[in-house]
């Protein structure tokens, strides 16, 4: 019924007003939260936010753009920056008695008011000189005087989620969308000077003026400029393709320009007005640059966010084995040497463990979620982190290139995807174009045995069939999905995504880290409200600086909070048990229930008060032995990761969560997330997840993972993303990244795809009505370069009004 349909519309459009007004958005960068009740999408937003506020610099939020990346990696343990510090010793050598210099990259820096927070923090520096920061190329130099510290600056601005790393060559070469930018400047000049001596002839000027021919002249001679200095980018691409076998956008774009500038020089030379159209050839070049300028400056963007080259693996200390100290790098290491692993650090290669003890997480290389406690003797896998405080030694079995690590790491080669329905669209246009061109002039040859007046036809067929929907809109069309999708946290870093995505057909989730947080989650969130003052500083002290995933959200937890100062103590650990530390006579201990608590009698009484322990086990914080606080964590599924992968099934994809965690988890998790147990695989290796994803279809395959052993599923998988980019692992392989605390960002990449297929569909519409009518005014006979002026940008910016409005409502949405 008309009035039920009526009604139930307004009642949908009712509810997404309701949806969009309940939506707030992280008060740090922008990112829609999980409920209209938080402030920030994450913790570390919260602490960023707090810092920023503590210094005094808040008039950066009115400087930054509105959505910038989630800080939630600001968090992360620091970073070891001794590389730093020698490359500031290197350049002081350098200086000799001049002003040292140093040139970095940065990554997360996207914004005028990302360059304002850096230059103010580091004017806060003892020490600071001058720095110079490109927003555009992502990279930052600074001189500085004695007493400057530049790896205390690198650890300011990782609290600030800024990391850097050296200058790389990549990022110092100017990007190609600056070179872009050199050409749209000229080709512009050139194509006033064509128009303002083309307009004389439009507006009456007779060919006998006697300054008519030089006005000619002057119009080719600026048209063979904008030929040289534009038409080149796309004659050359269109070249360097066909002599690779593939037909791409710049065919048609080359063929158009050539067409209507031999036309037009033909014209000029035999001084007949009818071939005449270098305004057209200038305007036309200028319009197509600007599109391709336009989608190249929306990928750089993104990309230029994260780092080129992560920094260069520092030197370990290490014994050969006859016992001689040597500094080398992981890749210089060979077996039967003894090296030493830092806190939070990797160990490079396979080693038997030299300590009584050593605590290690395998999440990276594995997915294993719970950390793993080694024993003197055992061997310690390739790519595990040492959770402990202090440095652990081991002895290498393997050489560096023997090892997992190094296999893992190892850059893939991939080729550019090729778009095959752009490739028969363009492929059609050509035919169409080349065989009306040929019939028209074949038609007026027969009719009037005039050559003249064929080629005039044939040039004006070739110069109004221009392709603007396919070189201005389409490019325009993904540049604002682009866009779209930053303001929802989504990057694209490569250019051939869109026709990868309309391939795909499942989605292959690791677990840990992409499905679930990378830290546990905390239950019961007033217990810490409910600690001392002693007790919070004590609980603070002992978190610090501990890479351990529990200390971590903890650590999370109260610097959130802010305003906490721990106590001047060393902190002692006992592997597998926990941490603890003397203050002023008073023992604190932070660990399992049955090492913190020590005086009889305690555990019963704990027990009773905290309930059984589950497999997920429990932390407890003691003052002499006597329970303060206990804390139960659980594994943190992404807040809104049910939700999502329902939205996402019901667009015909199929799921799975491919794992190296234990199968009762990942079945846990599967079983959670609406799947059923037959979509989790888990315990896989590297090799098993890459080995899946081919026996079931790589080609048409999403592979979304966040840690090292997911690199070879990656290498296989057509497309690949990646919540995770402080590694520097899998980001440079992904071909988006997304990010925050939810994986909302994956459904708007399919739905901002839908839009712009959309659009492009409605450009190719509005293409061929367009050629109908302009092509058949051409092919009669009727067309004049006054007309072809005309025409041609009309419809170049009737096709910008499609995308417009083709595009509105996923931008729209995105806002929303």
């Amino acid at each position: 019924m008309p009035g039920a349909a009526s009604s139930s519309s307004t009642d949908r459009r009712a509810a997404v007003r309701s949806s969009r007004a309940q939506r707030t958005v992280c008060r740090h960068c922008g990112v829609p939260t999980a409920g209209p009740e938080q402030e920030f999408c994450c913790a570390g937003c919260a602490y960023v936010y707090r810092l920023i506020q503590e210094e005094g610099l808040g008039a950066y939020y009115q400087i930054k753009d509105k959505v910038t990346s989630p800080a939630d990696s600001a968090l992360l343990p620091p970073r070891e920056y001794r590389w730093l510090a020698e490359a500031q010793v290197k350049a002081e050598t350098e200086a000799a008695g001049h002003t040292p210099e140093l040139r970095l990259d940065v990554q997360g820096l996207s914004c005028a008011g990302c360059v304002w927070l850096i230059e103010r923090l580091f004017n806060k520096q003892s020490g600071a000189g001058r720095i110079d920061i490109n927003a555009q190329t992502g990279q930052m130099r600074l001189s500085w005087q004695k007493g400057f510290d530049a790896a205390a600056f690198g650890q300011t601005l990782q609290q600030f989620n800024y990391f850097v790393s050296p200058a790389s060559a990549a990022r110092s070469a100017p990007p190609e969308s600056r070179g872009l930018v050199k050409r749209i400047g000229l080709c512009a000049a050139f194509a006033m000077n064509v128009m303002l001596f083309t307009l004389p002839t439009y507006f009456g000027m007779d060919a006998s003026f006697e300054y008519a021919r030089l006005f000619g002249t002057i119009s080719m001679g600026f048209a063979t400029l904008s030929l040289l200095a534009g038409g080149g980018f796309f004659i050359g691409k269109a070249f360097r393709a066909l002599r690779e076998g593939a037909i791409n956008i710049d065919l048609p774009i080359a063929l158009g320009i050539l067409g209507a500038y031999l036309g037009s020089a033909y014209g000029w030379l035999a001084e007949r007005e009818a071939f005449v159209y270098f305004d057209f050839v200038a305007t036309f070049i200028l319009l197509m640059l600007v599109g391709r300028w336009a989608q190249l400056a929306a990928v750089e963007r993104n990309q230029r966010r994260l780092l080129a080259e992560q920094p260069a693996p520092p030197s370990l200390r290490a014994w050969k084995a006859d016992g001689t100290p040597v500094e080398c790098t992981p890749d210089e290491l060979t077996s039967g040497m003894r090296f030493s692993v830092g806190s939070g650090m990797t160990v490079a290669v396979e080693g038997r463990l030299m300590e009584e003890e050593a605590s290690m997480s395998l999440a990276w290389i594995n997915g294993e979620s719970a950390p793993r406690t080694f024993r003197r003797g055992q061997r310690v896998p390739s790519g595990a982190i040492n959770l402990g405080r202090s440095d652990v030694v081991l002895e290498a079995t393997q050489a560096w290139r023997q090892s997992l690590l190094a296999e893992l790491t190892k850059p893939a080669k991939r080729t550019t995807y090729r778009d095959r329905f752009l490739e028969r669209v363009i492929t059609g246009y050509l035919v169409a174009m080349l065989a009306t061109a040929f019939l028209s002039g074949l038609f007026w040859w027969l009719k009037t045995h005039d050559a003249a007046r064929s080629c005039s036809v044939v040039t004006a067929v070739l110069v109004v069939s221009c392709p603007c929907a396919i070189g201005l809109a389409f490019p325009l069309a993904d540049e604002t999905a682009t866009i779209a999708l930053r303001k929802r946290g989504v990057f694209v870093r490569v250019p051939d995504l869109w026709p990868r995505l309309a391939r795909l057909r499942k989605l292959v989730f690791d677990k840990t880290g992409t499905l679930t947080l990378e830290t546990p989650r905390l239950r019961g969130g007033t217990v810490l409200e409910e600690l001392s003052v002693d007790a919070t500083r004590a609980l603070f002290t002992l978190v610090s600086d501990n890479p351990h995933p529990i200390g971590r959200c903890l650590h999370e937890q109260l610097l959130a909070r802010g305003g906490l100062v721990g106590f001047s103590a060393d902190v002692q650990e006992q592997v597998g048990q926990g941490a603890r530390f003397v203050d002023a006579g008073v023992e604190w201990r932070l660990g399992r229930p049955q090492w913190a608590m020590t005086v009889a009698g305690v555990e019963q009484e704990a027990a009773s008060k905290t309930g059984t322990d589950d497999e997920e086990g429990e932390t407890v914080l003691s003052r002499n032995g006597v329970l303060v606080a206990a804390f139960r964590f659980e594994e943190s599924v992404r807040t809104d990761a049910v939700g999502e992968i329902a939205k996402l099934r019901a667009r015909g994809l199929q799921t799975v969560v491919l794992s190296g965690d234990r199968r009762y988890k990942v079945e846990r998790l599967t079983r959670e997330l609406g799947l059923g147990d037959s979509a989790g695989q888990g315990e896989l290796s590297p090799h098993d997840k890459a080995a899946w994803v081919e026996a079931h279809g790589a080609d048409d395959a999403l592979m979304l993972g966040d840690g090292a052993n997911d690199s070879l599923a990656f290498d296989r998988a057509l497309c690949r993303g990646t919540p995770v980019i402080h590694r520097g692992v899998l980001a440079e392989k992904a071909d988006f990244y997304y990010l925050g605390c939810g994986i909302g960002g994956i459904r708007a990449l399919f739905e901002v795809n839908d839009a712009r297929r959309r659009t492009h569909g409605w450009l190719l519409a509005f293409s061929i009505a367009y050629n109908l009518l302009a092509v058949g005014l051409a092919a009669a006979g009727r067309m004049s370069p006054l007309l072809a002026a005309i025409l041609m940008p009309a419809s170049s910016l009737l096709t910008l009004v499609i995308v417009g409005w083709g595009m509105k409502p996923s931008l729209r949405a995105i806002r929303g």
